[in-house]
C-alpha cells in the first residue's frame, strides 16, 4: 500500500477499509448498507463490461452472487491518495476462478468515504 504522511495513511485505509466491506458476503446481501458504501454518483464498468449505476448494481449484490461459501480473495492491494479526498485503489480479486484486475476510486463525502468508481478487467494470470 502507498502512503505517504499520516493523513494519506488514513485514507488510504478508509478506502481499503470500505473496499472491503463491500466485498463481504453480508455487507453485499444488505441493499442499504451497500448504498452506505457507494457514492451517489457512483459509476462501474464492470468486468463483463457491462455499465452500473448505485441503483443497477443492487440487483447483483443483492442477488447472492458472492456467497458466503465462496468468498472473494484479495490480493496486491495498493491505493494512493490522488488529490485530498481521493483515494485510487487497484487490486486483484479471485471468486471462484475468476481473477479480475480491479480499480476503485473512492472520494470523502459528507457521510465519509464513499466508492464513486469502479472497474473490472478479467485477468488471465
Amino acid at each position: 500500500m502507498t502512503e505517504g504522511n499520516d493523513e494519506n495513511a488514513a485514507a488510504v485505509r478508509a478506502a481499503v477499509e470500505g473496499e472491503m466491506r463491500l466485498l463481504d458476503p453480508e455487507v453485499r446481501a444488505s441493499p442499504a448498507r451497500v448504498l452506505e458504501l457507494l457514492d451517489p454518483e457512483f459509476t462501474e464498468i464492470g468486468a463483463s463490461g457491462r455499465r452500473w449505476n448505485a441503483e443497477s448494481i443492487l440487483t447483483v449484490t443483492s442477488g447472492g452472487s458472492v456467497s458466503a461459501e465462496s468468498p472473494v480473495e484479495v490480493s496486491d492491494m495498493s491505493g494512493v491518495v490522488l488529490a485530498p479526498g481521493v483515494v485510487h485503489l487497484t487490486y486483484f480479486s479471485d471468486n471462484r476462478g475468476r481473477r479480475v484486475w480491479r480499480s476503485s476510486l473512492w472520494r470523502l463525502t459528507g457521510s465519509g468515504w464513499r466508492m464513486y468508481f469502479h472497474q473490472g478487467t478479467p485477468s488471465a494470470s
